[in-house]
């Protein structure tokens, strides 16, 4: 009895370490992406550069899913300070492709759709802690959801509806609204079922991947609410 007294408060720290590590990175991840977004926006030169030329606009959108599809399916092959080095760098490249938003949307509208998506991404990871339903089978059917959301944008790009625009951004908000509340439980999972002798470079990198799927949550359903609330320059 005494040794379970002893090892429950350790194994709690255990758990709020590793997630107050994961949100740490997650917002390490979106400040910087923030910070090379509006730096980007402020440079002529730069925003000539990404968005005059297609080719190293889609370059860096190609490299930026090769770094997500790396850290994602290969972080158990690499060091830890490798998975970090290509999570810090993917935010940065993040910041340089979403430079645009500045362009396009008024300052004030950005910082407030940027409050309301933080206040709703909030919610759903407290509700995805706190809840004793099982979110697992949410999962397939939010993934169907999201490569439904990834053809209808693609589609639409060539047909350009307006309508068809704001009906994906508002399945999208409920697609990651539902993906942010699934993917807090998965970590809350990883973190009480982690053994209490894990390396530290292992327990590193579960940290870094579940920065990784908790930023893109954030990114795009700030991206969704900004099509749908969002105010463009005068």
């Amino acid at each position: 009895m005494e040794t379970e007294r002893v090892l429950r408060p350790r194994a709690e720290v255990l758990v709020n370490d590793f997630v107050r590590s994961v949100y740490n990175w997650m917002c390490l991840g979106l400040a910087l992406t923030g910070l090379v977004a509006l730096y980007a926006s402020n440079s002529e030169t730069i925003t000539r550069l990404i968005f005059g030329n297609s080719f190293i606009f889609f370059g860096l959108i190609l490299a930026e899913l090769a770094l997500v599809f790396s850290i994602s399916g290969l972080v158990n092959r690499m060091s830890a300070g490798t998975a970090t080095a290509l999570f810090v760098l993917y935010s940065g490249l993040n910041g340089l492709t979403l430079s645009f938003i500045f362009l396009v949307y008024a300052r004030a509208s950005i910082v407030s759709t940027f409050f309301i998506c933080a206040g709703t991404f909030l919610a759903c990871s407290i509700y995805g802690w706190t809840t004793k339903r099982d979110l697992t089978s949410l999962g397939g059917f939010l993934m169907m959801g999201l490569i439904g959301i990834i053809i209808a944008s693609l589609v639409n790009f060539f047909i350009r509806s307006s309508a068809v625009s704001m009906m994906v951004s508002y399945i999208g908000v409920l697609v990651f609204v539902g993906l942010t509340a699934y993917d807090t439980q998965k970590l809350k999972n990883m973190a009480l079922t982690q053994p209490a002798d894990l390396d530290g470079a292992v327990i590193r990198k579960g940290a870094i991947l579940g920065a990784l799927s908790l930023y893109l949550d954030f990114i795009n359903l700030f991206l969704l609410l900004l099509r749908i609330f969002g105010q463009s320059r005068e």
